[in-house]
């Protein structure tokens, strides 16, 4: 029968210097962790930049009343489908839907006035739903 020596440490297993934090998940070795980029600062040069670009080439501040009125448009969507869902009521908001879309200035900004033809799309769809009966097939 062959004896045993004492249990010792294995050479190869080595505790991390730094164990990882509670509810960090899982990391690859040379990659930044999630908190280290959330924690990364940026420089007021190109938070400045940053700025600039928006303002500047999305027209951002160039269309204001087009933007609130694209916002009002989505607000009565929400409005309308709360109406549906209390189960009443939507015949007010259509009304507002009918007057803003009306009253829908121009936008000048290319990216926006594509947002707003979608949401005046979607708009007429639910105006053209609710007004027109739809015929038995």
């Amino acid at each position: 029968m062959t004896a045993i020596a004492a249990v010792g440490r294995t050479a190869g297993l080595v505790a991390p210097a730094h164990p990882p934090a509670a509810g960090t998940g899982f990391t690859l070795p040379g990659v930044p962790s999630p908190a280290s980029i959330a924690a990364a600062e940026i420089s007021p040069a190109a938070m400045a930049g940053l700025l600039a670009l928006q303002e500047g080439v999305s027209g951002y501040r160039r269309d204001p009343a087009a933007r609130r009125a694209g916002e009002a448009l989505l607000g009565a969507l929400s409005a309308l489908q709360r109406a549906l869902l209390a189960g009443g009521g939507e015949a007010a908001v259509l009304a507002r839907l009918r007057a803003l879309l009306a009253d829908m200035p121009p936008a000048e900004d290319p990216a926006l006035a594509a947002a707003l033809a979608a949401i005046a799309l979607r708009c007429r769809i639910e105006l053209a739903r609710r007004e027109a009966p739809i015929a038995a097939a």
